[in-house]
């Protein structure tokens, strides 16, 4: 039976992880779901402060991609985090909605303790993260990602 969509997720990361966040992103529609990265989404001429807040209200999960560089840089991804901070508190308890996602090992910003992290240069990672997904897919209506 096919779904009616897929799941929508939100890649939040800082600049200078482009090249890995993006690799990411291949790796996530190749499982069959929607991530939104502005390089690939945003066209020209598009307000870009617009189009990043409707993508965070219209994604069924935001994924928070942290490194080393990017856990203390001041700027946007610290907005962003902090947006996706406020929406994951109007979820329901038990929902899967903001994942912190490492890009190597570094620190987890302390207001992300409360919500498990995931290891995504490993490949056993790569693996819990799609179970989660696929979970939060169950939760939404979304269609499930191939493992």
């Amino acid at each position: 039976m096919p779904f009616a969509r897929r799941l929508k997720i939100f890649l939040c990361h800082s600049s200078k992880d482009k090249p890995q966040v993006a690799k990411l992103y291949d790796t996530l529609l190749k499982k069959g779901a929607d991530p939104w990265l502005d390089s690939e989404k945003l066209l020209p001429g598009q307000d870009w402060n617009f189009e990043i807040n409707k993508a965070l209200d219209d994604s069924d999960v935001i994924l928070v991609c942290l490194s080393k560089g990017s856990v203390d840089k001041e700027g946007y991804v610290q907005r962003e985090i902090r947006l996706a901070l406020d929406r994951a508190l109007e979820m329901p308890e038990g929902r899967i909605f903001l994942i912190p996602g490492k890009l190597e090992e570094c620190d987890l910003p302390r207001r992300l303790h409360a919500y498990q992290w995931v290891d995504l240069f490993t490949q056993h990672g790569i693996e819990k993260l799609t179970q989660a997904l696929n979970l939060r897919a169950g939760q939404v209506g979304a269609g499930l990602l191939s493992t």
